[in-house]
């Protein structure tokens, strides 16, 4: 079974903030990299730092090179980062869009199964749950998420269990040991440190049979290589990896999984360009970015007119993955 290729390291850590730089792909351990993203930092107050996303020319896994440690990972959380962009995707969309969103990918899964209990990880506040349920009036839906969003969620009623920390928290992966029919991953494994170890987790949590639904951002978007560091799905600094389809399909069928579907379209989010236009505008003066922020808008409704036609095409940013543990 593929594991994780940790070792070995080009370099000493330049400050707290930051793992040592890999020399090697975490996915294949090919050594053939290629920097797809570098930006200098902006000062002590915004970014602990520079970040790097480096992609292996071996198998085309993007990854941030050198990784955040967790104290990095922190200071861009509270200090950046959420405050300003996260969300982002939720914001590009009506109410009324992310609602459809969330009831089309619920509908997927109506046509292969009635679960009795769905876990969705990395929930935030539960809102696809809270959704789902419309098209699953019957099951149960269970929420775990890193952040205290998943109490609030409950409090809400929007879930019946609220499980705060990480899938693979040997304190909560055995109580939650094949209870599910459905685990639900939506934009999560790209903030993982260990992919393959969160997949294993999920398939650990589902009972044989069960269906393992996930959409992540694609690194093989068109968009990805025209906007550069202005892709919002490179989601520097919080995202890790950025795997493609294929890499993802080969681990899923070596983890025991039979893949039912994959696809492109439906998982599409129209904000490639009125995010890559925040981005640039968070780093111009504010008497300027007043100036300028019309241009969001515009560009937002340029997203939405294309998108359309972009979602069947290789400009599409994300992708669909249905796999059944067997």
């Amino acid at each position: 079974m593929p594991t994780s290729h940790l070792t070995p390291y080009t370099e000493p850590p330049a400050d707290p903030y930051h793992e040592p730089r890999r020399a090697n792909c975490p996915w294949c351990g090919g050594k053939r990299l290629r920097t797809r993203v570098r930006s200098a930092a902006r000062g002590r107050r915004l970014a602990p730092g520079a970040y790097t996303v480096d992609r292996c020319r071996d198998c085309g896994h993007a990854f941030q090179n050198p990784r955040l440690t967790p104290e990095g990972l922190a200071f861009h959380h509270l200090a950046f980062y959420a405050g300003h962009l996260e969300g982002f995707a939720d914001r590009a969309l009506s109410d009324r869009a992310v609602r459809r969103r969330h009831l089309a990918a619920a509908r997927t899964v109506l046509a292969l199964a009635e679960p009795e209990s769905w876990l969705d990880v990395g929930t935030g506040h539960a809102r696809f749950p809270e959704t789902a349920r419309e098209v699953f009036p019957y099951t149960s839906f269970d929420g775990l998420d890193a952040t205290p969003r998943v109490e609030q969620a409950l409090r809400a009623g929007r879930i019946e269990e609220a499980h705060v920390g990480d899938l693979t928290n040997p304190w909560i992966l055995p109580r939650l040991y094949a209870r599910y029919d459905v685990v639900s991953m939506f934009h999560h494994l790209e903030y993982t440190p260990d992919p393959r170890a969160e997949l294993r987790a999920a398939l650990t949590v589902l009972r044989p049979g069960g269906h393992l639904l996930l959409e992540l951002p694609d690194p093989r978007s068109v968009f990805g290589l025209l906007l550069g560091r202005w892709w919002l799905p490179y989601g520097q600094p919080r995202h890790l990896h950025l795997l493609p389809l294929g890499n993802l399909c080969r681990e899923l069928e070596v983890l025991g999984c039979t893949i039912l579907a994959k696809d492109r379209r439906p998982a599409h989010i129209p904000y490639d360009l009125s995010a890559a236009v925040s981005l640039f505008l968070a780093r111009v003066p504010r008497p300027l970015r007043a100036l300028l922020s019309p241009l969001v808008s515009a560009a937002s409704a340029l997203d939405h007119a294309l998108a359309p036609v972009l979602r069947r095409t290789p400009f599409a940013n994300a992708y669909r993955i249905i796999a059944r543990r067997t």
